[in-house]
């Protein structure tokens, strides 16, 4: 089992940035994979970036170079620095844990980014 809680989020202005943090507990030694996903009003959940074990990441192509995710070496924390951002980055944002073949999510944090 592992739990996980995000913070960091509010509300930004157009531009703007924002970190985001995702605090792992339990059995994190077994972690593979941790990502983030995204969910905006009425559309369904889509994923934003993702790091492996090894620290290899990923991204959608709608945030590369603005977006960063990044963890501590015992995957307690994972973060998603957030710059440039944009209207269409206002979502509920979660941060998931692959244990193979589980999968666990946390309970979310809003972002808006509104003038």
């Amino acid at each position: 089992q592992v739990q996980l809680v995000e913070s960091g989020g509010g509300l930004v202005q157009p531009g703007g940035s924002v970190r985001l943090s995702c605090a792992a507990s339990g059995n994190i030694a077994g972690i593979n994979t941790m990502a983030w996903f995204r969910q905006a009003p009425g559309k369904p959940r889509e994923w934003v970036a993702s790091i492996t074990r090894s620290h290899t990441t990923a991204y959608f192509d709608s945030v590369k170079g603005r977006f960063t995710i990044s963890r501590d070496n015992t995957w307690n924390t994972m973060y998603l620095q957030m710059n440039s951002l944009k209207p269409e980055d206002t979502a509920v944002y979660y941060c998931r844990a692959t244990l193979t073949p589980y999968v666990y999510w946390g309970q979310g944090t809003q972002v808006t980014v509104s003038s």
